[in-house]
């Protein structure tokens, strides 16, 4: 591997599904927002990551329960770009390419991540809005949304 290349990593972002799904239908290429815009977060992404969308409701604030994983991509090339939204709200995104996937609930995957402790407490590492998740939790969602594996180089160890 050149020092350039590197192990894409794994992400689950948090998001409202009206917000995840209004990056992901973005033209000509979709996009990720996370933690109210902020840029930090960002920046620890770099291109060729996955990132899934965790929607714990339908609307931002929203009573309407949603709990379900909406959108999954690969990160693109580039940096951390602000957006002006109008009315004072400049956010920071970063390109993703979304890959064809069916929402899917998370209640049926939680016994089988690892990236969950404690399953009383399951909800706690959402509230960072964005974390890293092993590339076998990430496959576990793929699936789950019956997303095609191979775009997100979740494809090469179904062959072992």
């Amino acid at each position: 591997m050149s020092p350039h290349e590197h192990q894409p990593r794994h992400w689950i972002a948090v998001a409202s599904a009206e917000h995840a799904l209004r990056g992901r239908d973005h033209a000509p290429v979709g996009f990720m927002q996370v933690c109210h815009g902020k840029c930090a977060p960002l920046k620890r992404l770099r291109a060729g990551d996955v990132v899934a969308y965790y929607a714990p409701a339908q609307t931002m604030d929203g009573k309407d329960r949603l709990q379900s994983f909406v959108s999954i991509g690969v990160v693109q090339v580039g940096e951390p770009y602000a957006f002006d939204m109008g009315g004072g709200f400049v956010p920071h995104r970063r390109d993703v390419r979304y890959v064809s996937a069916q929402p899917a609930p998370i209640a049926p995957l939680l016994d089988e991540f690892e990236f969950v402790e404690d399953r009383q407490r399951w909800g706690h590492k959402f509230r960072f809005g964005l974390f890293e998740v092993c590339s076998d939790d990430m496959r576990r969602i793929a699936r789950a949304m019956r997303a095609d594996l191979a775009p997100l180089g979740l494809a090469q160890a179904e062959r072992l």
